[in-house]
């Protein structure tokens, strides 16, 4: 069976489509911290942001504030470097070159 290797632009593309649910892009490139640190945190507080803001703009906030978030991280996903195959023990099949058995 033929391995599908896809291309640096098309890993970027796929994280920031993947960060609709902010943080599957950044687990994607393999920035394990980063990306359970956005699904945790950073959409615990874009909740409370935006429940705090909604108040204060006659709800339009409720539409903003996540849009906003959600192309914040799919931008920062589609920058972000990718560490796919650097992990060393996540990838226990590889030999020290970094070469398939």
């Amino acid at each position: 069976m033929e391995k599908i290797h896809l291309r640096k632009q098309d890993r970027d593309l796929f994280a920031a489509l993947l960060s609709v649910l902010p943080g599957a892009g950044h687990l994607y490139k393999h920035h394990y911290l980063a990306g359970l640190g956005i699904m945790t945190g950073g959409n615990l507080l874009m909740v409370f942001v935006t429940a705090l803001l909604a108040l204060a703009t006659f709800g339009l906030a409720i539409i903003l504030v996540p849009a906003a978030y959600v192309l914040g991280v799919a931008y920062a996903a589609y920058e972000l470097e990718d560490w796919h195959g650097k992990h060393e023990h996540f990838h226990p099949w590889r030999d020290e070159e970094g070469s398939r058995d």
